[in-house]
């Protein structure tokens, strides 16, 4: 069983999620918060599986959720359901540890697939920001934070994580270097073992932050 903190300032939409939720096998939600405190309180204390969290609490920030969040061992995985669309604001959740980024009007089909995803250890994206994250120059870091890609990859390597932050899944990958998608987490094991990373966010936040140098 899936045990979800569900974090909104707004009642219905705390409802709403609610419902869609507890509609599903497998998974119950075991709390709601309504504002920062609340939700720092409930989720020190219930130590959810999965935290749905909405970046705009009032004064303070989601993202500082996502932190404590990550701050536990094993760390709580963190959905951030949100109206953002802009990358900056998608690079600074994925920063902050954020294992999904779900944007509020796809949350009727996402959020039990971003909150099935994190809770089996895999990123999960929103699908309509799928096509926005692999446009070509969309989301290049600013060259002076870009940060070099380690020089021990090999050349297909170096295409793979290039292609993960674009956020390609691995049968995309597979398809578009003529390889199977076995062969693309083999890959990807090798890159995180080489790069010292832990896990598809990991990968992904990494790449995300070295594209300007892929």
């Amino acid at each position: 069983m899936i045990r979800v903190l569900i974090v909104d300032d707004h009642p219905i939409v705390r409802q709403g999620l609610r419902n869609l939720v507890e509609s599903a096998a497998g998974v119950e939600v075991i709390g709601e918060a309504g504002d920062f405190s609340g939700a720092l309180e409930k989720i020190t204390v219930l130590r959810p599986d999965v935290a749905v969290l909405d970046l705009n609490l009032g004064a303070h920030t989601g993202l500082d959720l996502v932190r404590h969040c990550r701050s536990f061992s094993p760390p709580i995985g963190a959905v951030v359901l949100t109206m953002h669309r802009e990358e900056s604001t998608f690079q600074a959740a994925v920063r902050a540890g954020a294992a999904a980024y779900v944007l509020k009007e796809n949350a009727s089909e996402d959020v039990l697939l971003a909150i099935r995803s994190v809770a089996a250890g895999a990123f999960f994206l929103s699908s309509s920001l799928r096509e926005f994250m692999g446009r070509p120059g969309a989301g290049d870091l600013p060259a002076e934070t870009a940060k070099p890609a380690g020089p021990a990859l090999t050349p297909t390597e170096r295409r793979v994580l290039r292609l993960i932050g674009m956020n390609r899944t691995t049968k995309e990958i597979a398809h578009e270097l003529c390889i199977s998608p076995r062969t693309v987490e083999t890959h990807r094991a090798h890159i995180c073992e080489r790069l010292n990373l832990r896990g598809a966010q990991s990968l992904l936040r990494y790449a995300l932050e070295n594209r300007a140098g892929l």
